[in-house]
């Protein structure tokens, strides 16, 4: 299970508190060595957590095997290769309405290979147009969950190394 995970963002208090919306979770600031870092808490049981941090941040190894220490991208991409599938307290609509008040593209898609019925369904939310972000309420989730058992990805034809 992932429990945190972190994006980038040119507004990174902006996009917390978006995302906390979307989670029904709040906002806080990060307490780590990140300036200007915040985080949206779902409060959930699992802990779950998005770290938001500034746009160019990056993530270094600590000099002499010392823990994670911030950096600065000098040329951070325009869009970003990395996403995460998230379960959210907010239904499809209430999602659509607050990225669309932001301005921030948003669409629901069937997932699965190309030609073929979709698996599982997610709503693409783009924060701030750059970092996707898969969100799944709960009328979603189900599909994707049971697809994801062992058994069920042998029974879809999709087979372990």
């Amino acid at each position: 299970m992932i429990h945190h995970a972190s994006i980038p963002a040119h507004d990174p208090e902006h996009v917390t508190r978006v995302l906390a919306e979307v989670m029904h979770g709040a906002a806080y600031p990060f307490p780590g060595n990140i300036p200007g870092a915040f985080m949206a808490v779902s409060g959930d049981d699992h802990g779950t957590m998005i770290e938001v941090y500034p746009y160019a941040t990056q993530a270094l190894p600590g000099p002499d095997g010392g823990p994670v220490e911030p950096g600065l991208n000098a040329q951070p991409p325009a869009h970003w290769p990395f996403h995460l599938l998230l379960s959210v307290a907010a239904e499809e609509q209430e999602i659509l309405a607050i990225a669309a008040r932001e301005g921030w593209h948003a669409r629901r898609y069937g997932r699965g290979a190309p030609g073929e019925p979709p698996m599982f369904e997610v709503i693409e939310f783009w924060i701030e147009n750059s970092v996707m972000l898969e969100l799944a309420p709960a009328d979603l989730i189900g599909a994707y969950e049971t697809l994801f058992r062992h058994p069920n990805l042998a029974e879809a034809g999709i087979n372990p190394l």
